[in-house]
Order: structure tokens, then sequence, then C-alpha cells
């Protein structure tokens, strides 16, 4: 979904490649509220909408889509140490936000439409550590931007430059580091695009046009270094990587949501989304993907998918509570299994939007078979912050 891939969209103020949000009234105190100020109903007319299943074009579509307000490239993973298998996890997101649909004319080679705010967050579970950073940028003087061919989107220093492969199976290099914590990866698709919801049309609200397009590349086989804690590590796993754009997507009733995004040691993979109601616990909307080891896709409708959680967590810094384990059951596929985060403290509490995003790992059944894996699991839209 990516989803809490949000800043203010109305009410920029642009100095210095920072960005700093105004309003004539105060911002919201209550996260769910400013999710949907953010990503809810609003005007705008001057943006296009995601109505309908669009024509898909690669490599294109890897790059921006300014005539939207919102969009995305969103990197998680799950990485272990080469030597001694010490688990890390991921999580490196650049959204860009649009102020406006045309450039006004403007002496300043410093002028821009086009806001960049990057997220980078690392796991390490052995030290039991999280730690998040947040940035912006303006999209002029090579501070920030993105490009569809060749590849590449950028914030400062923090970078993702396609690397080579088939324009729908790609291969790409990440690189972002900030006091003390950095990833060096290379990332290498082993199966092709995954167009989300309808042919990559992703409905949120019944509402037309609260949607995006939608893709996933859902296993990346991922090599390189991580540092933590003063070490350097070499690293090798699994990253999965979400593209989305849109311009509006929350309904009023709508406060939140909870993704998932599975990788099961078996070869399978699984999407799931539950976009959470203020007065039910999921939307029509909800639903999600399974795809098998060779790539092909199976569609998920809500009631094929069961998801409970049975525990919670509450933020010490926030107070926010959050599920911290669910059970997820798909039936007709014979899939049962359990989630647990590797650490239960993984939210981001110095962003913008405070939400929990955060590894995660796997046991149950596929089949007839006992099952493993790792993800991980974003909860957007819980609780009031202090």
């Amino acid at each position: 979904m990516k989803r809490h891939r949000w800043l203010i969209l109305a009410g920029v103020l642009v100095i210095v490649g920072t960005v700093v949000a105004w309003r004539s009234d105060p911002l919201p105190t209550d996260d769910s509220t400013l999710i949907g100020t953010i990503l809810g109903n609003g005007d705008h007319a001057d943006f296009e909408r995601a109505y309908a299943p669009k024509a898909w074009h690669f490599p294109e579509d890897h790059g921006p889509h300014p005539r939207y307000k919102a969009e995305w490239w969103y990197l998680t993973g799950n990485l272990f140490a080469v030597d001694t298998g010490r688990h890390f996890g991921y999580e490196f997101t650049l959204f860009r936000f649009a102020l406006a649909t045309h450039a006004k004319e403007r002496p300043s080679p410093w002028g821009t439409t086009q806001v960049h705010m990057g997220h980078l967050a690392l796991t390490d579970s052995n030290r039991g550590a999280f730690q998040h950073f947040q940035r912006f940028s303006r999209v002029a003087l090579d501070l920030a931007g993105a490009v569809a061919d060749p590849f590449r989107v950028w914030l400062g220093d923090w970078s993702l430059v396609g690397t080579g492969g088939a324009p729908e199976q790609p291969s790409m290099h990440l690189e972002a580091r900030h006091e003390g914590v950095a990833v060096e990866l290379s990332l290498v698709a082993t199966k092709p695009v995954v167009l989300q919801g309808d042919h990559g049309l992703s409905r949120k609200s019944p509402e037309p046009g609260n949607a995006s397009h939608y893709y996933s590349l859902p296993r990346l086989a991922t090599t390189g270094w991580v540092v933590a804690g003063g070490e350097r590590f070499q690293v090798s796993g699994l990253s999965w990587f979400d593209r989305e754009w849109s311009t509006s997507s929350l309904a009023e009733n709508q406060e939140g949501w909870d993704w998932f995004a599975l990788q099961l040691g078996d070869g399978w993979d699984l999407m799931v989304y539950r976009m959470r109601e203020k007065t039910a616990p999921s939307s029509f909307t909800s639903g999600g993907t399974l795809i098998d080891p060779e790539g092909k896709v199976t569609t998920l409708a809500d009631d094929a998918v069961v998801v409970e959680s049975s525990e919670s967590w509450r933020s010490p810094t926030t107070g926010i509570p959050y599920p911290s384990q669910w059970h997820l059951r798909i039936p007709a596929r014979n899939l049962d299994v359990t989630i647990t985060p590797w650490l239960a403290d993984q939210e981001l509490n110095r962003t913008m939007v405070r939400y929990w995003e955060g590894a995660v790992r796997i046991h149950g059944n596929h089949g007839l078979h006992p099952v493993q894996g790792n993800g991980y699991v974003e909860l957007a839209g819980y609780g009031r912050k202090k």
C-alpha cells in the first residue's frame, strides 16, 4: 500500500531544500486524522487520479508520474550476516509529492513543484536496536529527483539506481547512510512485476478515484553490506519492492491500514492489506495477492484471507498501542501461519506521520508441509499522539 507514504499534501513551504508544513489551522494530533488529511479527498482538480486500470509500460513506469500528487519507491527486507547469521531488517522509502501540476516561471534555480521525502530504518535484532531517520529536499539543483531510463531515484546521497535486467524484472543498487547507520545493497528481481489489485488498480475505498496504480517486485535476492552499532556486516537475504502513485486514496470513514508483505521459505510470496474503518475492523477493499514460486499471481478477495491479532504492544514513546502478533489463514490454499515481530519496538516516531513498520518472522503450515519465512508489516493510523 504504501502505503504510509505520506506528507502534508497541501500547504507546504519549501525553504533551502527543507520542507516545512504550514497551515492556517493547527495540524491534527491524531495520527489517523493526519493520514486522512494527507491521503483523503480534497481539491485535486489539477491532478490526475486513478479511476481505471492503466496500460503499463516498463521501464517508463519505474520512473516518476508528476501529474499525480504522491508516489513512492519502497523497499523492505530481511538480511542475515554471512558469517554469523545475525539478523537485520531494513526499510528504505523515497516519496515524491507534488505542490502543483505546472511550474511557474521564476528566476531562481531553486524553484520547483516537486518535493522528495525519505525514510530509512534499520532493525538490529541481536542488539535489540531500531533506528530510523527522515529527510526532505526540493527536486531542484540535483538535490533530489527521479528518472525512468536509465532508472534512478535519489535524495541527497540516498539513491536507488537500476543496474540492468529485463524492464519487468530489473536489478538495482541501493545506497543510504545516516548517523552511523548504512546500507549498501545489490538487488536482483527473481520474479517479474506483480500488478496489484485490478490489473494494477488498487482501490482503497468505494469513491471513484480513491485508488492508486500499484505494482510490486515481491522477491529480490539481496547481497551487500550493513553498518550498525559501529560494525560493518556482509549480508544476504530477500527484499520486497513496492511502487505506488495516486492523488487521493482514503475515504472519510477510513483511518488507516494493516499491510503484510511475506516471503515464505517454500518460494511463495504473499501481500495482504486491510483498510481499517473508524467503526469496523476492515472494509471491502481489503485483499491481496498470492504469488507462486514461478511468479503466477492469484488475486485474493477480502473474504479469502483471515487475519487475527493475538497480542499487542504499547509504544513507550508515543503511548500508541499496536497489534504485535497475527494469525493469518487462507483456507482455500491451506495456508496457516503465525507472524511475529523480530522486535516489538519498530515504531517510526520521529517522522511526520508516526507508524509501525517492522521486520517479522513467519512459521506455520502451507499445504501438507511446515513453512517458515520472513517479511514486513506496516501499521498506519493507530492511536493518538502524546
